[in-house]
C-alpha cells in the first residue's frame, strides 16, 4: 500500500437553487459527507431564506464543506438587474448564442459586471457573508469579455474567494477525445492568466465534464475524473431528485438521479479510498502560476 499523502479535492455539486429536488439531494450529500462544496444560483427559482438557512444548517455540521456562488448568465433564467442587455424574451441569451456573441466581442462588459456584482450582493444578503468561491453556470465565467467582468466583480466584492478554472492536467492525447472539455481547456488558459493578475486563486485541476445526455455509467466517469487530478483539484457534479421545477428548466434530469445514487453508495467510498482521495476541506488555492497554455480565444 502506498504511503503517499491523500489528495485533497473539491467535489462540488453545482446548481443549488435550481429546484427543490436538487437542493434536497445536495443537502443530503453534504450531511453524508459525500461532497464538500456546492454552488448557489441566486437567480434560480428555488433559492430564498428557507433554502439558504437549510443549507447553512447542514454545512454547519460539515465544516469541510464550502458554499460558493454559481454565477448565472444564460437562459432560461432572468437577470437581477433591470438594465441588463442583451436579453431574449426577458431572459438571458441561450448558451450557444451567448458564447457566439462573446467570441465576436459583441457584448457590453459593463452590463455583465453590474449583473455579476448584483448576484454577489444577493449572495451576501442571503448568507451573511461573501462566497468561499465563485464559478459559472455552463462555464460562462470563461467566455471572452465575460471573464473580465467576472474577475473584476469577484475581486471587488469577494477578494478572498477563489474562482473556478476548467482546464485539465492530463496529456493532450487524453484530452482531444472530448470536444466540449477541450474547448474548456482553451478558454481556461486566458482565464487563469487574468485571475493571476487579479490576485485571485483558482483550482489547479478540473474534471467533471461529459455528455450529460448520453453517459449513464457515472461510476466509470468518476474513476476517470479522479485519475491524474492534482491535489486541490476540483470535480464538478450535478446530483438531484427530479421534480417538476427541474423538468421545466433543465434537460439534465435522470442523470442527476444517477449521480446522486452513486455518490451515496458504498462504491463511491471505495473508489475515493482506492484513489487516495479525501474530501477534507482544502485551503483556498493561491493565485497562479499559469500553466497548460493554449491559444487564447
Amino acid at each position: 500500500m502506498s504511503s503517499a499523502a491523500p489528495r485533497r479535492i473539491w467535489l462540488c455539486a453545482d446548481d443549488y437553487g435550481l429546484s427543490p429536488g436538487v437542493n434536497r439531494a445536495i443537502r443530503e450529500l453534504i450531511a453524508a459527507k459525500r461532497i464538500n462544496a456546492t454552488s448557489v444560483m441566486m437567480v434560480g427559482p428555488a433559492i430564498g431564506r428557507d433554502e439558504a438557512e437549510a443549507l447553512k444548517a447542514v454545512v454547519a455540521d460539515n465544516p469541510d464543506c464550502a458554499i460558493g456562488l454559481h454565477a448565472t448568465l444564460t437562459a432560461p433564467f432572468s437577470p437581477l438587474t433591470l438594465q441588463f442587455r442583451p436579453l431574449e424574451g426577458g431572459l438571458f441569451l441561450p448558451l450557444a448564442q451567448l458564447l457566439q456573441q462573446s467570441l465576436l466581442r459583441r457584448l457590453d462588459r459593463g452590463f455583465f459586471r453590474t449583473e455579476l456584482a448584483a448576484q454577489l450582493a444577493a449572495f451576501g444578503n442571503l448568507f451573511g457573508r461573501a462566497p468561499d468561491y465563485v464559478d459559472g453556470h455552463q462555464h460562462v465565467q470563461l467566455f471572452p469579455q465575460i471573464r473580465d467582468a467576472f474577475l473584476e466583480a469577484v475581486a471587488e466584492a469577494a477578494p478572498d474567494a477563489w474562482v473556478r478554472q476548467c482546464g485539465r492536467v492530463q496529456p493532450l492525447s487524453q484530452r482531444v477525445a472530448m470536444p466540449k472539455a477541450l474547448l474548456l481547456d482553451v478558454l481556461s488558459s486566458p482565464f487563469r492568466a487574468r485571475a493571476t493578475r487579479a490576485a485571485l486563486g483558482f483550482n489547479p485541476g478540473f474534471a467533471g465534464a461529459y455528455d450529460f445526455l448520453k453517459a449513464n455509467d457515472f461510476a466509470g466517469l468518476m474513476r476517470g475524473f479522479l485519475d491524474g487530478l492534482p491535489d486541490r483539484g476540483l470535480v464538478m457534479c450535478h446530483p438531484g431528485y427530479v421534480d417538476d421545477t427541474l423538468i421545466a428548466l433543465d434537460p439534465l434530469t435522470d442523470q442527476r438521479e444517477r449521480e446522486r445514487a452513486f455518490l451515496h453508495s458504498d462504491a463511491f467510498v471505495e473508489l475515493i479510498e482506492a484513489h487516495q482521495v479525501t474530501l477534507q476541506r482544502v485551503a483556498a488555492p493561491p493565485a497562479g502560476p499559469v500553466s497548460l497554455s493554449h491559444t487564447e480565444i
